[in-house]
């Protein structure tokens, strides 16, 4: 039996200094003084370049949104303040009708002054009725706790109970929304106690 030789002494010793350098990567293979390559130092000031960008952007909308912050509230602030400045407005017609007519009072007629109030009215309810402001007079019509305020209960036989016999005082709504209930008399059935 024959043994066959190993192959050369070379193949199989290997390099013990690139095994020391492959332990120990952070030593530097080179001199301690070497400076990094020019490409380095371009990519670093660019760096440097892109960051003092990106801060500036930041800077500048934080700005911006401390500018919208306060508009946003002054705005709030004059919406709540002048809100009611249309309806002002309007209401000075109706303020300058009635002193004319109390003006006018001295020489005038009740005649006179009855039209002349009705007149008035007629156009304090033409600019509730712009702004939306509805009246609620529901008498004849079914109670509903929702627009109305019963003050008293009556005994009716000429009417389903729980129907508004009476409206004591007229309510309004502003845009669907109740601003004062009509206060109302409600029809009972017959024997119910008030």
């Amino acid at each position: 039996m024959s043994v066959k030789p190993n192959s050369s002494s070379d193949d199989a010793h290997y390099d013990r200094s690139a095994e020391s350098e492959m332990d120990n990567p952070e030593e530097p293979s080179g001199p301690a003084d070497a400076t990094p390559p020019a490409a380095e130092v371009t990519d670093v000031a660019a760096l440097k370049a892109k960051a003092d960008e990106h801060w500036d952007k930041y800077l500048r909308a934080a700005a911006e949104l401390e500018n919208v912050r306060k508009r946003a509230a002054r705005d709030m602030d004059n919406a709540r303040k002048f809100a009611l400045e249309r309806f002002a407005t309007e209401l000075l017609a109706v303020r300058d009708s009635l002193e004319m007519g109390l003006q006018a009072a001295d020489g005038a007629g009740a005649a006179e002054l009855i039209e002349g109030n009705r007149a008035t009215l007629k156009q304090l309810v033409a600019t509730m009725e712009r702004f939306g402001v509805a009246e609620v007079d529901p008498e004849g019509e079914p109670f509903d706790p929702a627009l109305h305020e019963a003050m008293t209960m009556q005994p009716s036989a000429e009417v389903e109970p729980n129907t508004v016999l009476t409206v004591f005082q007229k309510g309004y709504t502003l845009n669907g929304r109740l601003l004062r209930p009509a206060r109302v008399v409600v029809a009972a059935a017959p024997g119910h106690p008030q």
